[in-house]
C-alpha cells in the first residue's frame, strides 16, 4: 500500500477558518483512504497543538517551525503528496510541495471545484 501526504492551508484568520481547513483536509484524507492509499493528514495529526489562536505561526524559532520540520520528516517517508487547492495561501504547504518535488515523490493536485 502506498502512503500519501495531504498538504494544504492549515491556519485561517480565525479559529473557525482553521477548523474549516482541518475539516477539508480530513474529508479528502477519508476519500483517499477509500481509494486505497494509506494517508497522513498533518492537519489532524497536530490540530490546535500550537493553541487555538495560532500565535506562534510566524515565529521561525517557535512551535510553527517545529511542526513544519516534523511534517517534512513524515513527508520524506511517503510515496506521494496530495496538494489541496488552497496550498498557495500556506507557507507550510509551499515548503511541503518543494520538499516532495526535491524527493521525487508523486505529486497529485486536488481538481478545481
Amino acid at each position: 500500500m502506498k502512503v500519501i501526504y495531504v498538504a494544504g492551508k492549515y491556519l485561517g484568520k480565525s479559529n473557525w477558518e482553521t477548523y474549516l481547513n482541518i475539516h477539508k483536509a480530513r474529508v479528502v484524507a477519508e476519500r483517499l483512504w477509500s481509494e486505497g492509499w494509506a494517508v497522513i493528514c498533518p492537519h489532524s495529526n497536530t490540530a490546535f497543538f500550537d493553541g487555538e489562536d495560532g500565535t506562534n505561526k510566524d515565529n521561525p524559532t517557535g512551535s510553527w517551525m517545529k511542526w513544519v520540520n516534523g511534517d517534512l520528516e513524515i513527508l520524506a517517508r511517503c510515496d506521494a503528496i496530495y496538494v489541496l487547492n488552497n496550498w498557495e495561501d500556506s507557507k507550510g504547504a509551499k515548503l511541503e510541495l518543494q520538499h516532495a518535488r526535491r524527493l521525487g515523490l508523486e505529486v497529485l493536485f486536488e481538481p478545481n471545484s
